[in-house]
């Protein structure tokens, strides 16, 4: 298992460069997923809104009552995941 953060202090100017350089390349990576996740996040609450707004101008409610009883659930602590569920 790797340490959590190396030795510093033991490490050549090399050694140092060359784990700033990887860590550099590591936060790109890592940052371009976010982007992509944040890309995708945005679509899809679009793509929300768009549904409800539809929804909304005909005439349909934006909340059932299976959502309030969902919310009041949730509100009131006794709400679990699906998965959890023992029913």
């Amino acid at each position: 298992m790797e340490e959590t953060f190396p030795d510093i202090g033991a490490m050549s100017n090399q050694e140092l460069k060359d784990l700033i350089g990887q860590l550099t390349d590591e936060e790109t990576q890592l940052s371009y997923q976010r982007r992509l996740l944040h890309g995708r996040i945005d679509i899809l609450r679009a793509e929300l809104v768009n549904r409800l707004r539809s929804n909304r101008e005909s005439g349909d409610s934006l909340l059932s009552g299976a959502d309030v009883d969902l919310l009041s659930d949730i509100l009131a602590g006794r709400f679990q995941a699906e998965e959890n569920r023992d029913d």
